[in-house]
This record gives C-alpha cells, sequence and structure tokens, in this order.
C-alpha cells in the first residue's frame, strides 16, 4: 500500500520554476504525497525561446515543453483548466470549468499577467504578449492579416524592455523575408527615454544602432495612454496611426491574485518569505513573475524562476513532512542573452562590457536546448518497490488501511457519503418516484406507456489521472449504448471502488467522481438514483443505466440496407494514444484533444439521426470500428461495407503512435475480427490497423439513407459532434465476398 495519499501538493500553473519542481519530484518520489498540476496550458512556453520561435528559427515543440510526458513522469496529475480562486478557510483551488482542487500544500507559479487594465482601450485593441502560452495563435493571427494585406501595415510594439526589442527584431526578421508581401513598419513605444533600462549602457548602444539600421522607429518618453482601433495615443497628447498594437510593459499580476486573501505588494504579485512561503499563509508557496521575494526584489526574468526551481522544491518537501523551510538567496548578477532576430545575440552580465555576434547566439542556443532537453529527453525511472526515507505513509496510517475489512465492511462510511451527497446538484425526474432522496433499499422507476425499458452496463479501469474527467468520461462511456438504442437515458447506478486511504482524501475524491457522474447525467436529462461504494485496491468507476424508448423507434445492429450511407460521430485513435501516453510517448496536447472528444455529449444524436431515416446503429467502444462494424454486418444479413480511408476522423496524433507498434491491450484480440471481414494488415499503412484499435467513450456508427447524408452530419455537428463525419457505405453481398472493402483514393480492394 505504497500508493496510499496522506498530503496533496497542488500546483497551479506550469511555469519555468514549476517544470523543474515537478521532474525533481519525479526523480525522487515522496511516498503518501500526490502531487496535482492545475494549468492553463498543456504546452508550456519557455520565454528564452519565443522570439527565436517568432523569427521562424524554431519550430512549436522546440519552444514549449509539454506538461503530459513531464506529468506523468512525476507521477503527478494534470488538470487543463485556469485557477480563478483560492477558499484559504478550507484550502481548495477554485477552477474556471470543475470542481474545486483541495490542498494540503500549494505553489503558484502561473506567471504574470499584461499591465494593460490602465490604459484605456488597451485590451480591446492591443495585442498582450503575456500570457505567453497564447501568443502563439495571437502571434499567426497578425502575420495572417499583414500578408493577406496589399498596403505596408504599421505595427506598435509597446514596451522597450528586453521582451519587446527581442519581440520587433524577431518580427522585423520573420516579416522582412516574405518577398511576396511589403515588410511593415514597426514603431517601439518607450515610456523612458533610453530602451532596456535594466541592462549596461554598453548593451543599449548596440541595440539603438541595430535597430536604427533595420529601420525600427524608437518613440521615446513616450507613454501610451490610449489605445484606439487604428492609433495608439502618448502622453503628449501625439497620434501615432497603427494596424496592429503589441503590448509588452512591465508584468502585472494576475486579477484574480488579490482577491484571494494571500498579501501581495502594491502591484498584486504575492508577497514571499525566502523560503518561497507566503508572508500571509504557511503552505502556501509562490515563485516566478507570480513572486514578490520581500528581501530579494528582482526584475520579472526567466532566468529568476528557473534559479528558484531547486529550492522551491526542497521547500515544498519540507512543507509535506512538517519540517521546518530554508531560505533562498537569488543570484545578483545573471547572465543576459538577447536576440536580434538573424541568429545573433548580444551578451553581458553586470556591469558595463559587453559582447555580441552569431557566435553569442549560437551559445545562447545551446544553452536554451539543453535546458528544454531536461523535460523532454526524461530518464527510465525504477523506482524500488519499498517507498524512501522520509516518506509521509507512517506505520500507524498502514496498520489502519491493512485492517480495512471486506464484504460490506468495504463500504465507504455512510458519513463520508452523506457530506459527499449534500454537495451534489443532481437532476431530478417526475418519473423516479424512489430515488436518493428517500432512505428505501432499491430505487423505483415509472415506465411512460407505449415504452420498452432499455437497460446496459458498464465499467472502467482509471484511464485518466483527473477524477472528475475520469468520471465524466465514464459516463458518456455507458450513455454511448443508450444513445445507439436510440432511446432516452432516464436513471443510473453507480458503482464505485476507491483506493484504501485515510478519510479526508476518499470524501475528497468521491466528491470529484460524484460531481462528474451528476454532471454530464443532468447534462443528458437522466438522474442518479442510487449506486454502491466501496474501498479496493485500484480506482473503477461502473454505471447501470436505465432508459425507455417507443418500442417501433428502437435502434438496433441489424438493419443495414444496400445503398445506405455509413456515419461516424467521433474520430479514432483513443487506444493507441493512451497506451502512448502510459509509455511517456504522446504528446499532452494529443491526449487534452482525446479527451475533449470523449466528453463531447452524442445526446442529440438518436434524434438527429432518427429525422434522416436512420435504420442501424451502434456505438465503436472497445471492439473498434472494425469489430463493431462486424457486428452490424452479420446481423443485416447479405449486405457488406465500404470504408473510405481518406474520410476516417482520426484524432490527432494516432497515425504517429500506431505507425510507432504503441497498441491498447485489446488490440491484438480486435485482430481477431479479420478473417471474418476478409482484409489484411499491410505494413505501410497505419489507417487500417487503426480500425481496430479499441474507443473509449466513442462515437455511434449508423447507417442512413444517402440523400439524407450531407443534412445529417450538418446537424450533428451543429449540435456539438464536430467530427461527425461520411466514412463509407453499405452494398450487397454476394457468398464468399469480404464484408469489408476499403477504399483508398477511389480504389476500391478487400485488404
Amino acid at each position: 500500500m505504497n500508493n496510499v495519499i496522506v498530503r496533496d501538493l497542488v500546483l497551479v500553473g506550469g511555469g519555468h520554476t514549476h517544470v523543474i519542481v515537478l521532474r525533481r519530484f519525479g526523480m525522487n518520489p515522496l511516498p503518501g504525497l500526490r502531487i496535482t498540476v492545475v494549468a492553463r496550458d498543456i504546452d508550456t512556453p519557455y520565454s528564452g525561446m519565443l522570439p527565436g520561435f517568432v523569427a521562424g528559427h524554431y519550430s512549436f515543440d522546440d519552444v514549449h515543453i509539454d506538461l503530459g510526458p513531464l506529468c506523468r513522469f512525476a507521477g503527478a496529475r494534470l488538470i487543463h483548466d485556469s485557477a480563478v480562486g483560492l477558499d484559504l478557510e478550507r484550502r481548495r483551488v477554485h477552477c474556471a470549468n470543475r470542481p474545486d482542487v483541495p490542498f494540503d500544500v500549494l505553489s503558484i507559479n502561473t506567471g504574470s499577467a499584461p499591465a494593460m487594465a490602465g490604459t484605456p482601450g488597451a485590451a480591446e485593441n492591443a495585442t498582450p504578449v503575456k500570457p505567453i502560452g497564447g501568443f502563439v495563435a495571437r502571434w499567426e493571427q497578425l502575420v495572417a492579416a499583414v500578408r493577406s494585406s496589399a498596403s505596408v501595415q504599421r505595427v506598435a510594439v509597446v514596451g522597450a524592455g528586453a521582451g519587446g526589442i527581442e519581440l520587433v527584431l524577431a518580427m522585423h526578421h520573420a516579416l522582412s523575408r516574405d518577398s511576396g508581401h511589403p515588410t511593415p513598419e514597426f514603431t517601439v513605444f518607450s515610456g523612458a527615454d533610453v530602451i532596456l533600462p535594466a541592462h549596461p549602457e554598453s548593451v543599449r548602444r548596440r541595440f539603438d544602432k541595430l535597430l536604427e539600421k533595420r529601420g525600427i522607429v524608437v518613440e521615446r518618453n513616450a507613454r501610451v495612454v490610449d489605445v484606439q482601433a487604428d492609433a495608439v495615443i502618448t502622453a503628449d497628447a501625439e497620434r501615432h496611426e497603427t494596424d496592429h498594437v503589441l503590448w509588452v510593459t512591465n508584468a502585472g499580476a494576475p486579477p484574480w491574485l488579490a482577491e484571494t486573501g494571500l498579501a501581495v505588494d502594491e502591484r498584486g504579485f504575492l508577497t514571499v518569505h525566502d523560503s518561497l512561503e507566503s508572508t500571509s499563509h504557511p503552505g502556501i508557496f509562490a515563485a516566478g513573475d507570480v513572486a514578490h521575494v520581500l528581501n530579494h526584489p528582482r526584475e520579472k526574468a526567466g532566468v529568476f524562476a528557473v534559479r528558484q526551481g531547486p529550492p522551491l522544491e526542497a521547500n515544498l518537501r519540507r512543507a509535506a513532512r512538517g519540517e521546518g523551510l530554508r531560505p533562498f538567496r537569488p543570484q545578483t548578477k545573471f547572465l543576459s542573452l538577447i536576440s536580434t532576430g538573424n541568429r545573433s545575440a548580444v551578451g553581458s552580465r553586470g556591469g558595463s562590457f559587453s559582447v555580441a555576434g552569431r557566435w553569442v547566439w549560437y551559445w545562447k542556443d545551446r544553452i536554451d536546448r539543453k535546458f528544454m532537453r531536461r523535460f523532454s529527453e526524461l530518464p527510465e525511472m525504477t523506482h524500488d518497490e519499498r517507498p524512501p526515507r522520509g516518506g509521509l505513509v507512517d506505520a500507524s496510517t498502514l496498520d489502519a488501511i491493512a485492517m480495512t475489512c471486506a464484504g460490506c465492511g468495504a463500504k465507504v462510511g455512510s458519513t463520508v457519503l452523506t457530506r459527499v451527497l449534500a454537495t451534489l446538484s443532481i437532476h431530478r425526474r417526475d418519473d423516479v418516484l424512489v430515488g436518493l432522496e428517500s432512505p428505501d433499499d432499491a430505487a423505483v422507476l415509472d415506465v411512460p406507456d407505449g415504452h420498452v425499458v432499455v437497460q446496459t452496463v458498464d465499467a472502467l479501469r482509471s484511464l485518466v489521472d483527473d477524477p472528475y474527467d475520469f468520471a465524466r468520461i465514464t459516463t458518456e462511456h455507458a450513455l454511448g449504448d443508450i444513445y445507439a438504442m436510440g432511446a432516452a437515458p432516464q436513471a443510473a447506478l453507480a458503482i464505485i471502488t476507491v483506493p484504501f486511504g485515510i478519510e479526508s482524501k476518499t470524501e475528497a475524491l468521491l466528491e470529484q467522481i460524484m460531481s462528474g457522474i451528476t454532471e454530464v447525467l443532468g447534462e443528458a436529462r437522466a438522474t442518479l438514483v442510487g449506486g454502491h461504494t466501496s474501498e479496493g485496491a485500484e480506482l473503477m468507476i461502473g454505471l447501470s443505466l436505465t432508459g425507455h424508448a417507443r418500442r417501433d423507434e428502437l435502434l438496433r445492429k441489424s438493419g443495414m440496407q444496400p445503398g445506405q450511407t455509413l456515419i461516424l460521430t467521433k474520430p479514432l485513435g483513443v487506444g493507441t494514444l493512451f497506451a502512448a501516453d502510459m509509455r511517456a510517448r504522446a504528446k499532452g496536447r494529443w491526449i487534452d484533444a482525446a479527451i475533449t472528444s470523449m466528453l463531447r455529449s452524442q445526446r442529440a444524436a438518436p434524434g438527429v439521426l432518427a429525422e434522416h431515416g436512420v435504420t442501424a446503429c451502434t456505438d465503436v467502444t472497445g471492439f473498434g470500428l472494425a469489430g463493431h462494424l462486424l457486428e452490424m454486418l452479420r446481423a443485416s444479413g447479405d449486405v457488406a461495407a465500404q470504408i473510405d480511408l481518406d474520410t476516417l476522423p482520426v484524432l490527432d496524433g494516432a497515425l504517429s503512435t500506431i505507425s510507432a507498434g504503441l497498441h491498447s491491450s485489446l488490440y491484438p484480440d480486435n485482430l481477431s475480427a479479420r478473417p471474418a471481414l476478409g482484409i489484411e494488415i499491410p505494413e505501410n499503412d497505419p489507417r487500417i490497423p487503426l480500425l481496430f484499435d479499441p474507443q473509449t467513450a466513442g462515437g455511434l456508427l449508423a447507417s442512413v439513407p444517402e440523400s439524407e447524408a450531407s443534412a445529417c452530419i450538418a446537424e450533428l455537428r451543429a449540435g456539438g459532434l464536430v467530427d461527425a463525419t461520411v466514412i463509407g457505405c453499405v452494398v450487397a453481398r454476394a457468398p464468399g465476398e469480404p464484408r469489408l472493402q476499403l477504399r483508398d483514393g477511389g480504389t476500391t480492394s478487400a485488404s
């Protein structure tokens, strides 16, 4: 029972400091400590390489740290959401789109926000560089706007610190190389009489000459006081016409921090001791741009955030153990390397001395790439089964859990369940005569006249680390069977096994799970009427669902007819992606997109399909598209299916992972359907193995008249199933012909 959870460490933000913390915990885990990362961005940008990305020297993956594999390496749960507040009394993080996340120890490293609030029109008419995580999309939009215009575009950069100067030079380099479009006119607005005010005079002189040489105008003592749709206004009332405004001024604090009750400075940044712990609340830490170290104030620069990583990790570990914290003294001098856009850079380290040239850029490039490899080339860790010394699980905790009874004694206590149920918002239905609000031994449901009862049961082991998302995925997965029958869900019984643990952690886990279940059921207009909750070795969620439908409107797997079109409502690839994720070989954004797909509700699909003459339907889950299609073909008689490989909807990354031989454990069993289908698996086409990839919360596969297909697809997409696609058709099958024919670029074959 080395995985017993005693304390929760929550890291809010995936900034430079936190990625180092995660790597260090991955190298040396602390048994009994559960780490949860709440991050707005799955791909966290490295600020030192962002100008190189803008200039075109680096790819997206070159300059981003993938939190997915890093969190898996660290044994941390990754929650893709934004923190919007704190409940300091109950020690919970408020999130934008999910239930609160409880913590015992908390660290905040969200980075800074643009300081735009005091400038009229800035928020509406300027493009902020920070938060950096969203800048990539904003930069691509700016490039598209510049290239789509026949006239010379005027670009204003507000802020003449290192960030603004690097950015304007990178943009100039990127946009001046495009011979098909005129180079924009760039203007930098500095509120001071110099650029780069925090850097040595020799550095400023170099960049003054460089900006002049490249035709970039610098407006000095030009504090911007108003941003209009087509101009910026400076404090001296001068109007400067512009087409695009980028905001790169001094950093501001995320607004929600000031409302938390934590101590902040006059600019809203969290004040911390030398230990990086909050000056007002023990057990809460902050680092990077969002923190102000009282005794050692420093400018907001990535180099300081990186240096705070090791001492923060050490003090988080000490706080989890209840030990005293140790102070950290940041460096007074640091190496500054500022790129000039064209694979050249200027370097300095305090004082008045500086160096410049292409060799400085390659020096910077080498340092940056070495830093990034620490997070992209994670070591293979084989941790001993025995917990390292200093873990949080003591003998008394293990003894108490070891004495947990089996049978009915393994049930979660009624007090815990009562508290959890009291927090839920459960959809109510008039046809549920006895439900959760009653103390009876079973639920009682009414069945409308002329309807039949449709029942199903599904259970899943934990697929994702976030229990809330796992509960929602499981519920959508179970609802798929009801929707595939053309029925409406009515009620559900939940069967949940939670890992052994102390009462407070079990309660918090159940609250997350039950919130996820009831949320999805409520969206489906179904209700939770009861269930059973027990403790066991690992997390498992099951649902028994009851629905109803008119007898003559039931959908079955039989009923496919020659000439019909085959529609699939969700993309393929869940199995291979999560198999890759278990091996830390899937990008975090791939997994995030797969979770988004699994969570897409199919509640509207049965009605849409019925309106367009559907005659057969199933949901694509564990047996894969090929296996479930085979069931439909066998049940429908002398028919075969032609699948157009070019139109198959596929999750991002799935073809890469399946080409790498990363398959779900169920994949070999699914291949047993090949002889009955009459196809082979060629080595050079990953789309065909994808037909046998097991899906979780997969789409509906339905046959509709060809004349209805286009309208049906349009309505399905309008209802939220944005990947709904025509994947083939149903044809007559003569005896001995294969049941499945594959079409590729207009060519049809059986293999």
